[in-house]
């Protein structure tokens, strides 16, 4: 995104093995190319946000654990 709210394109030439392209459309069941390029984009960007978080588990000795909410298990409706 560029500023609030808009979103700027831009056209590119990329040289991808059009095996891999088709195998990943299908795993990823985009519509378009553009969109499977898109998605493998984003999914190796959340990748190495993960992996940055994962090299800091276990830094802080002093953290505490966080308590977690758990939803109540739903009541067994009677039988009409």
């Amino acid at each position: 995104m560029d500023g609030y709210g808009k979103i700027s394109h831009m056209k590119k030439t990329l040289h991808i093995d059009e095996k891999l392209l088709q195998e990943a459309r299908a795993v990823a069941r985009a519509a378009t190319d553009t969109e499977t390029v898109r998605m493998g984009l984003e999914a190796l960007i959340r990748h190495a946000a993960y992996e940055r978080l994962r090299a800091l588990r276990g830094t802080d000795s002093a953290a505490r654990d966080v308590p977690r909410r758990r939803e109540k298990p739903a009541r067994k409706r009677r039988g009409a």
